[in-house]
């Protein structure tokens, strides 16, 4: 039996990347930002269908400077044997259930989205999709979901809305656009590893030189 869990794990990973893993914390501020801006990210539209259910995500990543995915925020509409409209928020591991996430659209309310289950390597908050939630999605200018962490520290995840109108209701990417966005991710990657290893080197060598 087809269930919404197995669904969202696998519209999840639609254009994610095997290579990607979630990170430990949310990076935060103008750091975040800056690091964002070298990467491939933006609102995308990804479209399957297992069994007897249509499924499309609209979703958003945000990627550290390492190229790890740390979060995401996906929009998920489900139609054929299962119908259903649901909106997720995935964050990494150690955060305070009961608290759950906060979903804010520029200075509005925020609106609180309860942890639905957590896998190995994140935990995803769920709340149904509402015609009154896409709509401010497409007036806002940018979303923050912000969750708490084990220390009891808010960890906000901002995330701009350039782009969703768009993404939401134009068409699903094609299999090689998203492959193309993966290999932008996993050549960001690997860039990063092979430069942190340098300076690593660099640092090492140079500590050798001053004992």
């Amino acid at each position: 039996m087809t269930t919404l869990k197995m669904i969202a794990g696998r519209l999840t990973l639609i254009g994610a990347g095997a290579a990607a893993m979630f990170a430990a914390g949310v990076a935060q501020g103008a750091a975040q930002e800056q690091s964002q801006s070298q990467l491939p990210q933006g609102w995308f539209k990804a479209c399957t269908k297992q069994a007897d259910v249509d499924m499309c995500n609209v979703q958003y990543r945000v990627i550290a400077s390492t190229g790890q995915i740390i979060g995401s925020v996906n929009l998920m509409q489900l139609s054929g044997k299962v119908n259903q409209k649901v909106i997720q928020i995935t964050v990494p591991l150690g955060r305070l259930v009961p608290a759950g996430i906060q979903l804010q659209i520029d200075n509005n309310q925020p609106r609180k989205l309860d942890y639905k289950y957590c896998m190995p390597d994140t935990c995803i908050a769920e709340a149904p999709l509402t015609d009154d939630l896409v709509n401010a999605l497409k007036k806002g200018q940018q979303i923050t979901a912000t969750s708490v962490n084990f220390q009891n520290q808010p960890n906000p995840m901002p995330m701009t809305l350039a782009g969703f109108t768009a993404a939401f209701d134009g068409p699903a990417l094609q299999q090689n656009d998203l492959d193309e966005k993966n290999q932008q991710v996993q050549d960001f990657v690997k860039r990063n590893t092979e430069n942190f290893s340098k300076r690593l080197q660099d640092a090492q060598d140079a500590s050798k030189k001053s004992e």
